[in-house]
């Protein structure tokens, strides 16, 4: 069993953060598949990887991916490896991660995302230990224990026909559920310091002069959309910009400048006009009330990209919100592809 300096380290003392780590230590010796659900940010990654130090298998390969980050039959080819000449460009053998994972564990990040035809041959590894190369005739046997993530509602995806509930049922033998940095409002100061000292040693000062009233009120009193990751990048940010001297300041989005260069919405926004009819289709959470402008066309000149750029943000934040963050589900909610509505957010700079 490794040491506890190897662990990968995890900072916090809310009671929510020790109930939840006291589960991972539970479920952590067992040879079953864990699913971690977690908004973004929160620190999934962190978990899988301590449910493998913490187990038997500690020793072996702790191999991960991110099934968002790849096409169906790339993912595919990834996972369960390819024979030569099993598709353009395969000139040899390849194994795959769940070969390559034998004896060890192996991470799924962003399970949601996987192609049904990838969920039946990984609930097979699951039940049976077993698979094929894409293009190959022989069956594989491997053992590994999978752990997986998502920031998805499985059990409605799996409802909708989008997600195989069987695999659900095979992933799902304990579901560990990492609370949002909101709710841990104990852990904020300390992981803002642990990120302000490690930020400190990396740029070679001498000290951490630490954070004003102000500043804390402000860390204390911020939703933290992005979690852990975004408060990592705010008081990293922050750190640097007050070298030596205490940190009065913290700027949420980097972006905001009074030069940034203007936007030209009005293409983007005829790409992005739902079909006709389908007015109804976006649910009336999101969209803003509508506003009485007319006063502004009483002898005024009116921006009209102005106006557009409000409106459209507005309408993404609330979406948002709404959606709990969820990217695909806002996708979906705002009657956009998943693409349209990642342009729209680097659009507007809503991405942390």
């Amino acid at each position: 069993m490794p040491s506890d300096e190897s662990l990968p380290r995890m900072i916090g003392e809310s009671a929510c953060f020790l109930e939840m780590q006291e589960h991972v230590s539970q479920v952590a010796p067992l040879n079953k598949p864990v699913l971690i659900v977690g908004e973004r940010g929160t620190g999934k990654e962190l978990i899988a990887s301590r449910l493998h130090y913490l187990s038997a298998r500690w020793q072996n390969n702790f191999l991960k991916i991110n099934c968002a980050a790849l096409s169906d039959a790339l993912l595919e080819a990834q996972l369960f490896g390819h024979e030569a000449g099993a598709f353009t460009g395969a000139t040899g053998q390849r194994k795959g991660l769940f070969e390559r994972a034998d004896g060890g564990t192996l991470f799924l990040d962003e399970l949601a995302n996987t192609a049904m035809p990838v969920q039946e041959k990984i609930l097979r590894v699951i039940e049976y230990g077993e698979f094929e190369r894409l293009g190959g005739n022989q069956t594989l046997k491997v053992d590994v224990r999978l752990v997986a993530a998502t920031n998805e509602d499985l059990p409605a995806l799996g409802r909708a026909g989008k997600f195989r509930e069987d695999l659900i049922d095979r992933l799902a033998f304990d579901v560990v559920t990492l609370p949002p940095l909101r709710v841990r409002k104990e852990d904020i100061l300390v992981l803002a310091e642990h990120f302000a000292i490690s930020m400190v040693k990396e740029m070679g000062e001498d000290f951490f002069a630490g954070f004003s009233e102000a500043v804390q009120r402000q860390l204390l009193g911020y939703s933290w959309p992005g979690n852990i990751r975004e408060l990592k990048n705010v008081i990293e940010r922050a750190v640097y910009q007050h070298p030596n001297k205490t940190v009065t300041r913290l700027v949420f989005n980097p972006f905001e400048s009074p030069y940034r260069p203007a936007l030209s919405p009005v293409r983007e926004m005829a790409e992005s006009t739902a079909p006709a009819g389908s007015a109804e289709a976006l649910p009336t959470p999101c969209a803003p009330a509508p506003a009485d402008r007319s006063a502004e066309w009483d002898g005024q000149a009116l921006d009209f990209r102005q106006h557009i750029q409000d409106y459209e943000t507005d309408l993404l934040r609330k979406a948002l919100e709404h959606c709990q963050f969820n990217q695909r589900k806002t996708a979906t909610h705002l009657n956009l592809s998943y693409h349209q509505l990642r342009g729209y957010l680097r659009k507007y700079d809503l991405l942390s």
